[in-house]
């Protein structure tokens, strides 16, 4: 796979915790931060497909009501909660 170096300024206590987690994984410090990059983009990419889900969801107009939700959740711990409300 092609390759390029990408140049980052991080605060060093982030550096320092990159570095000793690659002294305890035995892997470079550049791997370290591959996958913590890939992860993070894979993570942008699920809440953006969540999120244009959502207002998918808006527009055709599935929605709970505030208030359900409100009263759900004041339920939640007493002795009978409410069913968890739905659109």
């Amino acid at each position: 796979m092609e390759t390029i170096v990408l140049t980052a300024n991080v605060p060093q206590e982030l550096a320092e915790k990159i570095d000793r987690v690659a002294e305890r994984l035995r892997q470079p410090r550049g791997w370290i931060v591959e996958q913590a990059l890939s992860a993070w983009l894979h993570d942008e990419d699920v809440r953006n497909q969540r999120t244009r889900e959502a207002l998918d969801d808006v527009d055709a107009g599935r929605l709970v009501d505030h208030q359900a939700v409100l009263a759900w959740a004041a339920s939640l711990g007493s002795a009978q909660p409410r069913p968890l409300p739905s659109a």
